[in-house]
């Protein structure tokens, strides 16, 4: 059978997931594996549509498709994104129904089950028969185990191709709106209050939501707004994955385009961050892609501690779950405050008016209050995952992480760089779980976990 592997890594054949990809077609030889380096040629691929149609035309001769990228900002590449855009604007997707398909990434399992989501998603729209996702870590490959794992998905695929097997559709199609959204309502602007607000869109549209509600976003404020649109950015391509920012934060792209002095001067410096866009397949524009990818300057490193972020959709975002997850998880892991969602995909323009004011009113409330809503799962979990790699296995790679998770004092939370804790799991835990004491121990349990914060609230008891 013939599969054609869509390659969704920067770095094309240096890819770690195309090694995989490699041990798949070494150990099914009799199968004809063909990549194509999708994210590496977007630019040709978007400018040469002979190049483009032959790609589809590849895909349309192969019996399978098998999506193999590597996690850039919880999701795919920018590229990969762009491409993804293609097939839909260039009514492609002919190309890729009915035909089986998969996905395999490899990572350090950073979010990776929201890109999964999303190439799932995206493989239901083209009406794809999707099989499976494989997400190994990225050493899998190195050890026995993960082999015989990669081994057994190759065979679950190759399989389910050669059977029919059949596949349901997992991700119901998205029903867009039709809904003109006019201000009607008088704006009643809060004053900035001395807070820097930064107000980033990427409207392509002047009579569109997106853009009326821009504009809806910048009379909320009484007060400088710096509001600018990503398309004007001077952004020369997407991430390189090419890890020399590894060191020092000293990016390939240094001097070469406007984006690292934009970012760091007015994204970073702001009090108040209002991202809004529209929705484009399962996701933004491949436009903001680019405008997060091209964040990895800062490789691992929050930069946006402490800021209070709001996001405005244009798009059927109720239905898109993944997508918000990702917003979660990115800010979270960035230290940021998000403060909430509104999208144009319900009420009337009346509602909305009222949504937009009252969104970037309490965003000017909460960084005037330095409120900080705790971290979840999202937050706290992703930020252990690195702390963990950077630590150790990354560490090499990238030292500027490794000073800055030092500096911030993310490894104080190791369990054993405390020596209370040490101490009490040494000595005292032992003799606790002695059979007569841990009886009597398990009957006082509960008041004694809760004793500490009642002497807290006895303080404040009039």
């Amino acid at each position: 059978m013939k599969i054609t592997v869509l390659n969704g890594s920067p770095k094309g054949e240096l890819s770690v997931t195309m090694q995989s990809v490699a041990y798949l077609a070494k150990i099914y030889p009799q199968h004809e594996f063909t990549i194509l380096h999708i994210a590496q040629r977007l630019k040709r691929l978007e400018h040469d549509r002979a190049a483009f149609d032959t790609v589809i035309d590849q895909i349309r001769e192969s019996d399978a498709v098998l999506w193999g990228f590597s996690l850039y900002i919880l999701i795919v590449h920018a590229h990969y994104k762009r491409f993804i855009e293609l097939i839909f604007e260039r009514g492609a997707h002919d190309a890729f129904a009915g035909k089986y398909t998969a996905a395999l990434s490899t990572s350090i399992h950073f979010f990776d089950h929201t890109a999964h989501n999303y190439i799932h998603a995206i493989c239901d729209d083209l009406e794809m028969r999707f099989v499976d996702s494989f997400s190994p870590d990225m050493h899998d490959l190195l050890t026995e185990e993960g082999r015989k794992q990669l081994t057994q998905f190759g065979r679950q695929f190759l399989e389910a191709i050669e059977n029919q097997v059949p596949t349901q559709r997992q991700y119901p199609p998205l029903i867009s709106r039709a809904f003109s959204y006019q201000p009607t309502l008088p704006s009643a602007p809060v004053s900035t209050a001395g807070k820097k607000v930064v107000l980033l869109h990427d409207a392509n549209l002047a009579d569109s939501n997106l853009a009326h509600m821009v504009a809806r976003c910048r009379s909320a404020f009484a007060g400088e707004v710096r509001v600018v649109n990503i398309h004007d950015l001077d952004m020369k391509s997407g991430c390189l994955g090419c890890l020399e920012c590894g060191a020092n934060y000293e990016c390939a792209y240094t001097g070469k385009d406007g984006y690292i002095e934009f970012y760091t001067s007015t994204v970073m410096t702001a009090d108040v961050l209002v991202y809004a866009g529209r929705m484009v397949d399962r996701y933004l524009s491949a436009r903001w892609k680019m405008f997060f990818d091209r964040i990895f300057f800062n490789t691992h490193t929050p930069v946006l501690v402490g800021k209070q972020v709001a996001l405005v959709i244009a798009g059927p975002l109720g239905q898109v779950p993944n997508l918000l997850e990702i917003f979660r998880g990115f800010f979270a892991f960035q230290g940021a405050n998000l403060v909430g969602v509104v999208s144009d995909e319900s009420g009337d323009s009346a509602d909305l008016d009222r949504l937009l004011d009252q969104l970037m009113a309490r965003a000017l409330n909460y960084a005037q209050a330095g409120y900080l809503r705790p971290q979840t799962f999202l937050g706290v979990g992703g930020m252990k995952i690195f702390r963990d790699d950077i630590y150790g296995r990354l560490r090499m790679i990238f030292p500027a992480d490794h000073r800055a998770y030092a500096r911030m004092g993310l490894y104080k939370t190791f369990p054993q760089a405390a020596l209370g804790t040490t101490l009490l799991n040494t000595f005292v835990v032992p003799i606790i779980n002695l059979p007569p004491i841990r009886k009597k121990f398990d009957k006082l349990i509960k008041a004694q976990m809760v004793q500490p914060h009642k002497l807290v609230v006895a303080k404040y008891t009039n």
